[in-house]
C-alpha cells in the first residue's frame, strides 16, 4: 500500500461518544461561513453560487462531515483555527486523511477514505 501524505482534514458529524451531531444541517451551515476563502490566484465568484473549494460539506459512509483542505491553514490561518475550534468545542471525530481517485474506484460508493497511517 503506497504512503499518501494527508491534505484534507475530515470533521465528522459524529461525537467522540459516537452520538450523532445535530442539527442535521451542520455540515453545510459551517461550510457555508467558509464561502469567502479561496486561493487569492483564482478568479472570484459570488459567495452565494457555491462553498469555497477548501472546505466542502459531504456525506461519507452515511455520516454528514465537513472536508477543510490543509491549504486553508496557509491561506487564511483564522479561518483554519476557526473550524478546528468548532470539532474540539463540539467534541467532534476529526480524521486527517485524503480523498483519492483511484481509491474511489476499489472501493464501495462514498468510502473514498484514505487514513492516513
Amino acid at each position: 500500500m503506497m504512503s499518501v501524505k494527508p491534505r484534507e482534514i475530515f470533521i465528522m458529524g459524529i461525537t467522540r461518544e459516537g452520538k450523532t451531531f445535530r442539527p442535521s444541517d451542520w455540515a453545510d451551515r459551517l461550510a457555508g461561513l467558509m464561502t469567502q476563502f479561496r486561493h487569492p490566484d483564482c478568479p472570484a465568484r459570488e459567495p452565494h453560487l457555491g462553498y469555497s473549494p477548501f472546505c466542502l460539506p459531504t456525506t461519507l459512509g452515511g455520516v454528514r462531515c465537513v472536508v477543510v483542505s490543509e491549504t486553508l491553514r496557509e491561506i487564511e490561518p483564522m479561518a483554519f483555527d476557526f473550524l478546528m475550534g468548532f470539532a474540539r468545542d463540539n467534541n467532534l471525530q476529526v480524521e486527517q486523511a485524503c480523498l483519492l481517485d483511484s481509491t474511489l474506484e476499489q472501493l464501495p460508493a462514498a468510502s473514498g477514505l484514505a487514513i492516513a497511517a
